[in-house]
């Protein structure tokens, strides 16, 4: 149980991380001249990517079936892809390399999807490599 209680707390920290770290401690460029940047609309997206990650955490606490907790181990692995890619690959950011979401907010997301990646892709390991309980 209490693994179970290590897990969840852990994926709930880097989906919040993710939600509100572009917002409040390493903030995105914000309007710029006419329109609002890239780098807004990826921290947008972040936010929904990182609740839904938190959420899947929060479960993980409620719910104590082995197979439950592999099946939301995998949907966080599946949301932790989609959260490195969309500062890099699906939105992006500012045109300028040296704006603020180059230089700290889109490296600080992609060590946060990484960690959540290595974290959920070695909890499934462990989970599928565990005996099921009778």
């Amino acid at each position: 149980m209490k693994k179970v209680i290590i897990t969840g707390s852990i994926v709930i920290l880097l989906g919040l991380l993710i939600c509100l770290g572009p917002q409040f401690l390493f903030k995105v460029c914000g309007p710029m001249g006419e329109g609002v940047s890239h780098c807004h609309w990826s921290a947008q997206a972040e936010i929904g990517l990182g609740l839904l990650v938190a959420a899947l955490g929060g479960c993980m606490l409620v719910f104590t079936d082995q197979k439950t907790h592999l099946g939301l181990l995998v949907g966080i692995f599946l949301a932790s892809i989609i959260a490195l890619a969309v500062p890099h690959f699906l939105i992006g950011g500012c045109s300028n390399m040296t704006m603020k979401c180059h230089r700290v907010a889109f490296p600080a997301l992609t060590v946060e999807s990484v960690l959540l990646l290595v974290f959920s892709a070695i909890m499934i390991t462990v989970i599928a490599m565990q005996k099921p309980k009778t």
